[in-house]
C-alpha cells in the first residue's frame, strides 16, 4: 500500500513538473503575427533580337550566368556579308560626295559673269546635296546592320539562373522567339497574405523574419532569413486557394510582398515560407526615443 502511495505521489510529482516547463518554455506569441507564403523569383525569357540559325548554346539548365555573359550565338555569315556590303557602299557614296562637292565649288563662281549658265550651277548644287543625302543614306544603314550584326550574340541582361533551355543548336529561330527562360538572382521577394484585422499593425519598411522548412545542417535550425515589407495591397481580396495557412476559412485579406535581404542559392520559385512579424519592437523603439 505504502508503494502505491509513493508511486502516485511521483506521478504527481513529475506531472507538476512537465506542467511548469511547459509554462516556462512556451513563448509568448501575443505581441508576433506569423504570415505564410511563397517565394516569388523575377523570370525573363532570353531571345535573339534576330532570326537565323543557332550555332552555338554556351549554357545548360541550372547554370549560373553573369550581366553582360555571352550565352549563345548565331549564324552571322549573311549578316557579316551585309554589313561589309553596306560599309563598301559607304566609301563609294562618301567618294561621290567629294566629287559632287568639289564640282560644285569649282563651277559656281563661273556662274556670277554667266560663263557657266545658272542652270548648270543649280544642277551642279542639287547633284551635291544628293550625294550628301546618299552617303547619310549610306551611314546610317551601316549602323543599322552593324547592330543587326551584334545581335548575332545572345548576352544575359542580369545575373540569374538558367531554368530552361528551349531550344538546340542548329534550331532556326524567329526574332523574339525564346531560347532561354532565366530566373533572376535578385530581387527575391515572398508573397503572402494578411488579415485585415491585422493590417493595422504592419507598414512599408517593416523588418521581419523569415523561415523556410529546411533545416540548415550546420545550426540544426530552420533556415532563417532577414527582410521588409516592401508593398501592402491597397485592395482586398479573397484568401487565394493555393495560400497555406491555420485558418482555411474564406476571408477578405489583403496581398504584400516581402523582400529578402540576404539572398542566397536555397531560396526557389514557390517555395513555401513562415513569416514572423514582431508587433512590439516598434512600440518598444517608440518607448526608448522618449
Amino acid at each position: 500500500m505504502k508503494k502505491k502511495i509513493a508511486a502516485l505521489v511521483l506521478i504527481i510529482l513529475i506531472a507538476g513538473l512537465c506542467i511548469f516547463l511547459n509554462k516556462a518554455n512556451k513563448k509568448d506569441t501575443s505581441n508576433e503575427l506569423t504570415l505564410f507564403g511563397n517565394i516569388e523569383i523575377r523570370q525573363v525569357d532570353l531571345s535573339f533580337q534576330v532570326g537565323g540559325l543557332i550555332s552555338k548554346l554556351l549554357k545548360e539548365e541550372g547554370d549560373t550566368v553573369k550581366k553582360g555573359e555571352l550565352v549563345a550565338v548565331m549564324d552571322d555569315s549573311d549578316y557579316s556579308a551585309n554589313f561589309k556590303r553596306a560599309a563598301a557602299e559607304v566609301d563609294r557614296t562618301l567618294a561621290a560626295q567629294k566629287d559632287a562637292v568639289d564640282k560644285y565649288n569649282r563651277y559656281a563662281p563661273l556662274g556670277i559673269d554667266d560663263t557657266v549658265s545658272k542652270q548648270e550651277v543649280e544642277s551642279l548644287y542639287n547633284a551635291q546635296n544628293k550625294a550628301n543625302a546618299d552617303y547619310k543614306a549610306a551611314i546610317a544603314n551601316k549602323n543599322y546592320l552593324s547592330n543587326q550584326l551584334k545581335y548575332t550574340k545572345l548576352y544575359a541582361p542580369e545575373d540569374g539562373i538558367i531554368m530552361v533551355r528551349v531550344v538546340e543548336p542548329g534550331s532556326n529561330v524567329q526574332k523574339g522567339q525564346p531560347v532561354y527562360t532565366m530566373a533572376k538572382t535578385s530581387p527575391v521577394w515572398v508573397r503572402a497574405y494578411v488579415n485585415e484585422k491585422d493590417l493595422g499593425n504592419i507598414k512599408y519598411g517593416q523588418e521581419v523574419n523569415v523561415y523556410t522548412d529546411t533545416t540548415d545542417p550546420n545550426t540544426g535550425k530552420k533556415r532563417e532569413y532577414k527582410g521588409q515589407i516592401g508593398y501592402i495591397s491597397p485592395v482586398a481580396e479573397f484568401t487565394p486557394k493555393t495560400v497555406q495557412s491555420t485558418d482555411t476559412r474564406t476571408d477578405l485579406v489583403y496581398r504584400i510582398r516581402v523582400y529578402i535581404n540576404d539572398i542566397d542559392e536555397y531560396l526557389r520559385q514557390g517555395m513555401p515560407v513562415t513569416i514572423t512579424v514582431n508587433l512590439k519592437s516598434d512600440g518598444e523603439n517608440k518607448k526608448m526615443d522618449n
